[in-house]
């Protein structure tokens, strides 16, 4: 067994799905897969985590702290384009542990993304809720409390179950149709941001630029661990390599320009936010519509706060999109029921897979208050980064034979580099949360020994693998022998 939990999964055989009738349809081209990214990044982060970093850690310097995680996961975007490049197949960091680490590490990865997407829509799901039904009090349709709050306060939070419900449906229908819903919603919420931009340049008091490190260098990595949370997203780009044409090619493009036009956003918006308004004033959950109110644009802090609906709706739904292909990835390989790898043959998604996770997330959103989740989506994406990294490692240096389109610059330094990034933000985290994410773990390893080790379609074949060996090493003994 010890030997078998470790078995790697040959990269032909991942090229050889792609022609099976398990593929799924590739309808995705490169500005598709780059709006796709940034709504996997440009959500919630941008209207919320921007003002707790400046007011607490950061100041004015924010912009810097911003950079400081800009650049820390465009190391780890370097090692997805490579992999993106190599095996464009569904199933993100779990494929690519798959191949370079063994079957028990991608479980693991893979439990752990399960946990990262689903809980995160979820979470995602409850903040577009409280958006909706702040909108509609101010214009004086009030939704009762009973409907809009999950059970000890309410009942059920309907609007978070709508939406989850709504978002389904919509990728059931299809990749294609999936992202041109998607573009609409994105392209909004770009709108909405340059909107703050320009109009919020206008209110410029170079005065709130000073002191500019109020905190201190200390202050500035504090911060930089924060806002690296808003960052997280764009991983779920590599989870659509098996639905994108010319992947080899339109992969790197996607994840790296998503990346670099979302640091281009935030670093902006950090910086005119931190020159409307003193930084110890932004300490709030709304700061860019506050501070458009205290300049007094409040014409364009409604338009703002209306928009970031569209921010929380794109995350919610790239968020659906990138678990079911992590279950559709796993459930292919046998490690989950085979339920969830099945093809609708007029739409080419994975239509049951697609309906449980939303049903899934959809119960949890309407029926859980989710105030400790974000500390444990943010583990489970920092554990994925550190295994890519490893896993670039690893087959740059046991198969460097490999085709890649594309290649991490200066390997092993620039892995070694993220590796070391995640794990300083992993220990930012409190012990509660590693704690948590501990007990998930050895609940994953049941899971695994329980279910995937006896149904993984790798087994067989590397029984025969196995014997083939043998067989080889056997005929050479004998050929030795004679001479």
């Amino acid at each position: 067994m010890n030997r078998n939990i470790f078995r790697k999964k040959p990269i032909n055989d991942l090229i050889n799905t792609d022609n099976s009738d398990k593929s799924l349809k590739r309808a995705i081209g490169p500005l598709s897969l780059i709006i796709m990214g940034l709504g996997c990044i440009i959500g919630a982060g941008i209207f919320i985590v921007t003002g707790i970093a400046s007011a607490n850690y950061s100041g004015p310097a924010l912009v810097l702290s911003f950079i400081i995680s800009a650049v820390a996961c465009v190391f780890t975007a370097l090692c997805y384009a490579e992999f993106a490049s190599m095996i464009p197949i569904s199933g993100s960091v779990y494929t690519y542990t798959y191949v370079a680490m063994g079957e028990v590490w991608a479980w693991m990865i893979g439990w752990v993304l399960i946990f990262e997407y689903l809980i995160s829509a979820s979470a995602v799901a409850v903040g577009w809720s409280s958006y909706i039904v702040d909108l509609l009090n101010s214009t004086g349709f009030i939704l009762p409390q009973i409907i809009t709050s999950p059970p000890c306060t309410g009942l059920i939070n309907l609007p978070a179950f709508l939406i989850i419900a709504l978002l389904t449906g919509i990728l059931v229908l299809g990749v294609k149709e999936s992202t041109r819903f998607n573009a609409v919603i994105v392209l909004i919420n770009v709108f909405i941001i340059l909107l703050f931009i320009i109009v919020g340049a206008n209110f410029i008091n170079p005065a709130n630029y000073h002191p500019f490190m109020p905190y201190g260098w200390t202050g500035v990595l504090q911060g930089a661990a924060m806002v690296f949370f808003a960052y997280i997203g764009f991983d779920a780009v590599s989870t659509a390599a098996e639905e994108t044409k010319n992947p080899q090619r339109t992969l790197p493009i996607g994840i790296i320009s998503s990346l670099i036009i979302s640091s281009i956003l935030y670093i902006a918006v950090a910086a005119v936010l931190n020159g409307m308004v003193p930084y110890n004033l932004l300490n709030n959950a709304a700061p860019v519509t506050f501070a458009l109110e205290k300049v007094g644009a409040n014409w364009a802090a409604s338009i703002v706060s209306f928009g970031a609906l569209f921010g929380l709706t794109s995350v919610l739904l790239t968020s659906l999109f990138g678990q079911t292909r992590i279950f559709y990835a796993m459930s292919r390989d046998g490690l989950l029921p085979s339920v969830f790898s099945k093809i609708h043959p007029n739409f080419r998604s994975p239509v049951l897979s697609t309906i449980i996770v939303g049903a899934v997330a959809s119960i949890i959103a309407a029926f859980l208050p989710l105030s400790v989740i974000i500390e444990l989506v943010n583990i489970g994406t920092l554990s994925a980064f550190i295994f890519l990294a490893l896993s670039i490692i690893i087959l740059r240096k046991q198969q460097p034979e490999i085709k890649r389109k594309f290649k991490c610059p200066l390997v092993p330094v620039i892995p070694v580099v993220s590796i070391i990034f995640c794990v300083f933000l992993i220990f930012q985290l409190s012990s509660t949360t590693l704690e948590r994410f501990a007990v998930s773990m050895v609940i994953g390893l049941t899971v695994y020994f329980a279910y995937g080790y006896r149904k993984s379609k790798l087994k067989d074949k590397k029984t025969v693998e196995t014997e083939d060996e043998l067989h080889c090493e056997l005929k050479g003994y004998k050929f030795y022998n004679s001479k």
